[in-house]
């Protein structure tokens, strides 16, 4: 019934939409340093709880046979070395300019990718769905690892808490989870100054333990990070991976580009996410060369032990705000698969009246709730999750370079040369970091593999059926105006009084349920409007784009419908706007007619059938066309027909 992934309106600027310079993306009006303050608590709050847990892993991988200064400074310089480079020089410097109308994200610059190329590639879908089901792969383990990983800290203060970590770890979650549906939008206004506080504490305890011993800043030299990588040989490839979990998170920094803009982004990790960051990490190496005993969780150690609840308070609520981060990425991300065509319709309810983003989705918070409580209870620690964190991560930032090599070319026009040095020495790291990360397959990588390989399946599935669908609609498709022509003198033909509209995903064919009705009813109305619902390859539609009003004639007119394919479609507000084109209509003699589908298999054997049996059955969990798109539900009609795939 709805088309998805239409081209954008012909004669719209291409380039315009590549700047994102509209009224979604135009932050200053809001306050730069609002924002700022914002993107502290919302981007940066899975990268701000990473010190927790990544320089303990890291460490322990080379600690079996003790640790030696050089290790330890090593390996501080590998991790700061691989913020500056993957943070700074990927995501801060390059990535932030691909923003889609001022929105980031894997799908975004998907659809960015889709609008340069200028034609379907099936690599490109490829790599969109794989990057869309990676983000729900980590979006799962991050919120399990941070609140554990704070909570653990207690064993510190008290050891006789060891045995309470799990039950309060859950209880947190289940808290965290209960509370989705209610909004997190008056929660979200305490995000940035409670993250900044953390991210002064993460600064000032660096700070102190430098100065215990300052012979960690000889870190800054990157020779000691070549140097360590090469006199390490095969284990520092061990240790990559568990470096790599200081920057998990990073994704969140392109992916809310449009909640906060570019200038505040960049602002909060050069102003303070990225000096604190370095500040503790150096902070932690200082303590372990000072006291090696550290090494065993250099960061609670960081401060003297009656200080050690405060510390263990911030870094769970911290993670708290981290986990909330993940969750609400994953719902946005799943409205907009839901509108690229990834994902049948869900239930997607909008928390607050004043935010666009504030939206709440029951099957994803759900199937989030007890993929996070399963990992808990199965791995019971945060060393343990460590070994299963990063696989998907890394994949994200794969597909999410490889995409942006494709734009920088055709749609940037960039030189080759300069694309080559710029991308080939960090996808190398990448792919370094992605096979070191493969390692841990066995001990518990392969619960976000397994994951996003189900989820990807589920989502080529969902748009394979789609496409054959539409294309069987299209073989059998009437068309419109001649159709109209055909029927105009028609006298077996009755007109009834009001307004019909008939939804379909072509606008230039006549809509099943208008056949079935003058089929069976021999009715036509007095004004037959035939609807098209169109997602665009932009997040949000203009005003101007949302709706385009053409009438054929006295009783038959076309109206398209745009929306982004970050908005959550809602009709009756958008016949509003098609009044000012000209359409008129009294709701309450209008009816809106529905094609209710009913798909059934074809003959394709083998792996062909099972596909199209698992889209038929994704199909029954779609939630109805009338409330997904916010039709008047007691004006509502449907007519069935059936379809073989």
């Amino acid at each position: 019934m709805i088309a998805n992934l239409r081209d954008v309106p012909e004669g719209t600027d291409v380039d315009a939409l590549e700047d994102g310079k509209d009224d979604h993306s135009d932050h200053n009006k809001s306050g730069v340093a609002a924002l700022t303050l914002g993107a502290v608590g919302v981007v940066y709050g899975d990268i701000g709880t990473s010190p927790i847990y990544a320089v303990r892993e890291s460490l322990r991988a080379v600690s079996s046979d003790g640790l030696a200064r050089a290790e330890v400074i090593g390996v501080i310089s590998v991790l700061i070395w691989t913020i500056v480079i993957i943070v700074t020089l990927k995501y801060v410097t390059v990535l932030l300019r691909a923003d889609n109308r001022g929105e980031g994200g894997v799908l975004a610059l998907y659809t960015l990718v889709r609008l340069a190329l200028g034609h379907r590639s099936f690599w490109v879908l490829g790599l969109g769905i794989a990057g869309a089901a990676l983000f729900f792969g980590d979006a799962i383990i991050t919120p399990a690892i941070s609140v554990l990983s704070a909570v653990e800290g207690a064993e510190l203060v008290t050891p006789g808490l060891a045995e309470f970590v799990v039950p309060i770890t859950l209880g947190i979650l289940v808290a965290l989870f209960m509370v989705q549906s209610r909004g997190t939008g008056a929660v979200s206004a305490a995000f940035g100054p409670i993250t900044a506080v953390w991210f002064l504490i993460l600064a000032g305890t660096g700070v102190v333990n430098i100065l215990h011993d300052p012979a960690i800043l000889v870190a800054f030299d990157p020779v000691h990070a070549a140097a360590f990588l090469v006199s390490e040989g095969p284990l520092a490839f061990v240790v990559m991976g568990a470096i790599f979990l200081a920057v998990t998170g990073a994704e969140a920094l392109y992916a809310d580009l449009g909640h906060f803009g570019k200038a505040p982004i960049r602002l909060a990790w050069f102003g303070l996410v990225f000096p604190a960051l370095v500040l503790n990490y150096l902070g932690q190496g200082a303590l372990v060369l000072s006291n090696p005993m550290a090494v065993r969780d250099p960061f609670f150690l960081l401060v003297p032990k009656a200080l050690l609840p405060v510390l263990v308070l911030m870094a769970t609520v911290a993670t708290v705000i981290a986990s909330q981060a993940v969750i609400t990425g994953a719902y946005s991300m799943t409205r907009s698969a839901i509108q690229l065509g990834f994902l049948p319709r869900l239930s997607i309810r909008h928390t607050s009246e004043q935010q666009s983003g504030q939206i709440y989705i029951p099957a994803i918070n759900w199937l989030l709730f007890f993929g996070v409580i399963l990992l808990v209870l199965s791995f019971r620690s945060s060393s343990s999750l460590a070994s299963a964190y990063g696989i998907a991560v890394t994949g994200t930032m794969i597909v999410t370079t490889v995409l942006t090599v494709v734009l920088a070319l055709r749609g940037w026009h960039s030189r080759v040369w300069l694309v080559a040095v710029i991308v080939a020495p960090l996808l190398a790291l990448e792919l370094v970091f992605l096979a070191s990360n493969l390692l841990k397959l066995p001990d518990g990588g392969y619960v976000p593999v397994t994951l996003a390989a189900a989820l990807a399946l589920l989502m080529w599935t969902w748009w394979r059926g789609v496409q054959l669908v539409m294309a069987r609609e299209s073989r059998a498709k009437v068309d419109l105006d001649g159709f109209v022509h055909s029927i105009r003198d028609s006298s077996e033909v009755m007109h009834a009084r009001g307004t019909g509209f008939f939804f379909t995903s072509d606008s230039s064919a006549v809509p099943q349920a208008l056949l079935h009705n003058i089929k069976h009813n021999q009715v036509l109305h007095e004004r037959n409007v035939i609807v098209t619902i169109e997602t665009l390859r932009v997040p949000m539609a203009r005003a101007e784009e949302r709706v385009d009003y053409a009438p054929i004639d006295e009783h038959f007119a076309r109206l398209r419908l745009r929306f982004g394919f970050m908005e959550t479609p809602n009709v009756t507000k958008a016949l509003v706007q098609a009044r000012r084109q000209g359409l008129k209509f009294d709701v309450m003699s209008s009816s809106f007619f529905l094609g209710r589908r009913k798909i059934i298999a074809g003959g394709r054997a083998g792996w062909g059938r099972v596909l199209d049996r698992l889209y038929i059955a994704l199909g029954r969990f779609a939630l109805d066309p009338s409330e997904f798109y916010s039709l008047p539900r007691d004006r509502i009609v449907e007519l069935g027909s059936h379809i073989t795939v």
